[in-house]
């Protein structure tokens, strides 16, 4: 996945050119991020520099699309930074700042988009026996069950993911993901760190797991050998908890908030509504635009879609992530 072969090391089109995600799908994702982005700086105060953080940028969409849809006093004091391993690509906005890792001391937001569910991690199996045990993969993805899960693995297990003694049963061990959410969310001193992603929290774990690969827009075998995406769905809530469980009781971090995306995306002001009929009469260009708008708005909110991912809202010093979801028309007025 990350090495000198590796599927995200590879030239072209990127990720784009192998599976959609929101960023793919419509600049109004891009808009909507600007705009939480600009209630983030309200939130902060206004600080003379704002930073705005893409993880896993594939080639740069998101950080360009959001620094083309903020307001240009905002714009002014932003830096934006997408974090990639691949190469810049060609074109990209110059103000976007390109590294394979985020710096550090950063105020404002840090913007996961299908990242978390990439970072890569081990899988659990239940054998005959009744005892979960990790399933090894050869390169050409053959599988077989290994050494038995112990230690803290184990523990993670038993807390976020129990698996009961049915043979066949499957797990993702998070432990990975939770390590590098909470390594990103250490980048800000103060502000807001988004993961959405496909996810899934206790209440509701897949039972057999959700390892797959991607290759060419379609969903394959998730082969080791550097030709596809190999992702799996990701636990958010064990995600936002390992973040908490790192701050020290005198800077208790301030809640985490988990809501559908089609939740997030409506209070920022993409919501899928219809034109007027009454437009189409008196301006049938900008019918035939807003309509357009709408179906894409439709796309990133479907459900059992786009509008079904999960976002992470992790606030990092005194952000509030529940009323940086207001609605937008709260937002228009200020």
């Amino acid at each position: 996945m990350y090495g000198a072969a590796g599927f995200y090391r590879g030239g072209g089109e990127g990720p784009a050119g192998h599976f959609r995600t929101s960023v793919h799908a419509s600049p109004l994702f891009a808009r909507a991020v600007a705009r939480l982005l600009c209630r983030v700086d309200a939130a902060l105060g206004r600080p003379p520099v704002l930073d705005f953080v893409d993880m896993a940028a594939g080639r740069g969409e998101l950080a360009g699309g959001v620094l083309a849809a903020l307001p240009a006093d905002v714009a002014a004091r932003t830096r934006a930074y997408a974090v990639e391993v691949a190469g810049r690509p060609e074109g990209l906005d110059p103000r976007v700042r390109w590294r394979a890792e985020p710096p550090g001391g950063l105020t404002g937001l840090l913007f996961a988009n299908e990242w978390l569910d990439n970072v890569p991690v081990d899988v659990a199996e239940v054998d005959d026996a009744g005892v979960a045990r990790r399933v090894l993969v050869r390169g050409d993805g053959a599988q077989r069950l290994g050494e038995q899960v112990t230690g803290a693995a184990a523990a993670w297990l038993e807390r976020w993911w129990p698996l009961p003694g049915e043979e066949g049963l499957r797990a993702e061990i998070g432990l990975p993901r939770d390590e590098a959410w909470t390594s990103a969310v250490g980048a800000l001193d103060a502000g807001l760190a988004v993961a959405a992603d496909y996810a899934h929290t206790a209440a509701a774990r897949p039972p057999f797991g959700t390892l797959t690969g991607f290759r060419a827009g379609r969903e394959t075998p998730p082969v080791p050998d550097g030709s596809c995406d190999i992702t799996a769905h990701v636990a958010l809530d064990a995600c936002a908890a390992a973040h908490a469980t790192r701050c020290t009781p005198e800077c208790a971090p301030p809640d985490a908030l988990m809501r559908p995306q089609r939740e997030a995306l409506h209070a920022l002001g993409v919501t899928g509504a219809r034109p007027p009929l009454a437009l189409a009469r008196t301006d049938p260009a900008a019918y035939v635009r807003a309509l357009a708008s709408a179906s894409q708005a439709a796309e990133l909110t479907a459900p059992g879609g786009l509008g079904d991912f999960l976002w992470l809202l992790q606030p990092v010093g005194a952000v509030d992530a529940a009323a940086l979801l207001v609605d937008v028309a709260d937002d228009e007025e200020q």
